[in-house]
């Protein structure tokens, strides 16, 4: 399990950064507030052994979990001994179990921190903030009685970066970290977990229709297919939701509806042959993923399937690609449907 340090001063940006970073990595992100605000919540006050408890848990669970790695933010005092005995306890930690320690330290403007430290998303996670003279006095605090910037060469770790980021986004600031240490895409795992079917029930399917509209448009516009499920009526839908062998899922990202799929069997008889159709991602959640996801989730809803069966657009090789990548096959003839559109079937044997 690899363990990436995000480093540096109050407000410095490095819990936004991290969340950026969770984005495009198979890191999780456990920023150092996620232990304060409760503890100081419950007990009135912070209490240092309390918060250390608390972070060893989790550190010892998540090693268990199949992520890559977890992004943990930090504010080191280069001048405190047992900041650096913390340092190096938790690291040693992580290498114990093969994994590689990166360390990222980030420095901005003392007047750029300051007006960070009103930013609504910091607020939103540290409540011990909220309190803006405060928070901005003990900062400064802070800042004047340790020392929270390296001297060059001081940071022991191999993996190391200091990145001035006063006037960077914390995206373009996780993109140069990712790049620079090479660290691995949001994994299947992530992607699975954040991802739900969830069946759709009769009174939602107009809003399902909907999608459906938003989601083919695009392409009957491109190829005037009488047969796009963009024009199919509210009326079909409601036919094929109600035969007891097809149903509609919802396809559920981090709690969005983002889509929908169609999967049964064409004989009510028959469980060991499936069809999906349709399956459709609304156009700003494409390209992310998802429907690969969504299939994978269908395979474990419908174990005693042995063949499934779709067809697309030969001229769309996203989708070609997308169904290759699940393991389908093309079978069959081509269907031309007009001058511009073409239709193949795929099929998957287990």
């Amino acid at each position: 399990m690899d363990l990436l340090l995000l480093v540096g001063s109050g407000a410095v940006g490095k819990m936004t950064v991290g969340q950026e970073l969770m984005k495009i990595t198979d890191f999780r992100l456990f920023h150092n507030h996620m232990m304060i605000e409760p503890v100081i919540e419950i007990f009135g006050k912070y209490e240092g052994a309390v918060v250390n408890k608390l972070r060893e848990d989790i550190f010892d669970a998540f090693m268990k979990t199949n992520y890559s790695g977890m992004i943990f933010t930090y504010m080191w005092a280069f001048d405190l001994q047992s900041d650096w005995d913390y340092i190096k306890a938790l690291t040693a930690k992580f290498e114990a179990s093969g994994g590689r320690v990166y360390c990222v330290e980030l420095v901005a403007d003392q007047a750029v921190r300051i007006e960070r430290n009103k930013t609504e998303n910091r607020l939103r996670n540290k409540a011990s903030k909220r309190d803006l003279v405060i928070s901005q006095d003990r900062m400064i605090r802070e800042e004047t009685k340790y020392r929270l910037v390296s001297k060059d060469g001081e940071i022991p770790f191999e993996n190391y970066m200091k990145i001035d980021n006063t006037n960077l986004e914390p995206s373009e600031v996780a993109r140069m970290i990712k790049e620079r240490f090479h660290l691995p895409d949001v994994s299947r795992t992530e992607m699975m977990n954040r991802i739900k079917l969830e069946e759709v029930r009769e009174d939602e399917l107009p809003q399902m229709h909907e999608m459906q509209i938003a989601s083919f448009m695009p392409l009957y516009e491109k190829y005037h297919d009488e047969g796009s499920p963009a024009i199919e009526s509210i009326d079909r839908i409601r036919g094929r939701a109600a035969r007891p062998n097809r149903k509609y899922y919802f396809i559920v990202k981090d709690g969005a509806r983002v889509g929908a799929i169609n999967v049964g069997h064409n004989d009510p008889e028959e469980k060991k042959v499936s069809f999906i159709s349709p399956l459709f991602i609304l156009p700003k959640y494409q390209n992310r993923g998802i429907g690969y996801i969504a299939i994978q989730k269908v395979f474990e809803l419908y174990p005693e399937v042995e063949v499934w069966k779709l067809d697309t657009i030969l001229q769309e090789p996203a989708n070609c690609h997308l169904y290759e990548k699940c393991g389908f096959v093309r079978v069959g003839e081509e269907k031309p449907i007009n001058d511009h559109m073409t239709l193949i079937d795929y099929e998957l044997r287990k």
